[in-house]
């Protein structure tokens, strides 16, 4: 190879490195994390699917899990629609995680009833 040859070649490389460290790795991470929340889910813990329906699970199959959305109402979902956890689930000695003190500070909207006024 001649000087000529390598000069011509050093760009695409430089290109292949930055389309590598720009894109692939940080795509590679998040399908890493969200492989990490997705196997990690139990029941009990409260979720956010990809489609913004929040719940907590009931069951985790091998690809499935289920999700109560509202008392009694049970919907089944496939893993990777799990977007992320919102309360995780109570540990083995059955103490449940720290909750927030309000809905605002859960990021949960506040509901009012008719007679109840804003605060």
């Amino acid at each position: 190879m001649d000087g000529g040859t390598l000069t011509a070649l050093l760009p695409l490389i430089v290109i292949a490195g930055a389309f590598y460290f720009l894109i692939i790795r940080p795509t590679q991470r998040r399908q890493r994390d969200q492989l990490a929340v997705v196997n990690a889910l139990a029941p009990g813990a409260r979720v956010m699917t990809t489609a913004g329906l929040f719940g907590t699970v009931v069951e985790v199959d091998d690809s499935e899990v289920s999700l109560e959305i509202a008392p009694g109402v049970v919907v089944r979902y496939v893993k990777a629609a799990i977007a992320k956890v919102v309360e995780p689930a109570p540990d083995a000695e059955g103490t449940a995680p720290a909750a927030p003190a309000s809905d605002a500070e859960a990021g949960r909207p506040t509901i009012l009833d008719d007679d109840t006024k804003a605060p």
